[in-house]
C-alpha cells in the first residue's frame, strides 16, 4: 500500500506558492510593475519640478496608461502551453490577467510614492 501525501498547512502552501510562482502571472506582475515604476517616477519628478501643478488629471492618465500598457505587454509576453515546439499561441485571458495585476501595482505605487517618498524628499 502506498502512503497518502502529507496534508500541508495554509501557510506552508502559500509559502511554496510564493517561491514558485507560475510563469504567467510572475511575468504580468513584472511587465506591469516595470511600466508602473518608470511611469511612477516620471510621475513624481514633476510633481516635484512643478511647484502648482493639477496633479489628478495627470494621475488618472497615469492609471489608465500603466494598465493599458501593461495589459498589452502581458498580452504579448505570456503565451499558452502548446505541445508544438515553435508555435505561439496568445489569448485575452494573457491581457486580462495583466489587467488584474495592474490594478493593485498601480493603487500601491500611488501610495508608496506620494505618501512615503515625496514627504521625504520635502513635498507635503
Amino acid at each position: 500500500m502506498t502512503e497518502d501525501p502529507r496534508q500541508r498547512g495554509y501557510f506552508e502552501t502559500r509559502w511554496r506558492q510564493l517561491r514558485n510562482p507560475p510563469p504567467p502571472v510572475l511575468r504580468a506582475v513584472l511587465a506591469n510593475l516595470g511600466v508602473a515604476v518608470v511611469l511612477g517616477v516620471a510621475l513624481l519628478a514633476y510633481d516635484l519640478l512643478v511647484p502648482n501643478a493639477q496633479m489628478a488629471p495627470l494621475i488618472a492618465l497615469y492609471v489608465v496608461v500603466v494598465i493599458a500598457v501593461g495589459s498589452v505587454l502581458t498580452y504579448l509576453w505570456v503565451e499558452l502551453p502548446t505541445g508544438a515546439s515553435g508555435e505561439k499561441r496568445r489569448s485575452a485571458w494573457a491581457g486580462v490577467l495583466g489587467l488584474f495585476a495592474a490594478i493593485p501595482i498601480v493603487y500601491l505605487l500611488l501610495v508608496l510614492l506620494f505618501q512615503v517618498i515625496a514627504p521625504l524628499l520635502g513635498r507635503a
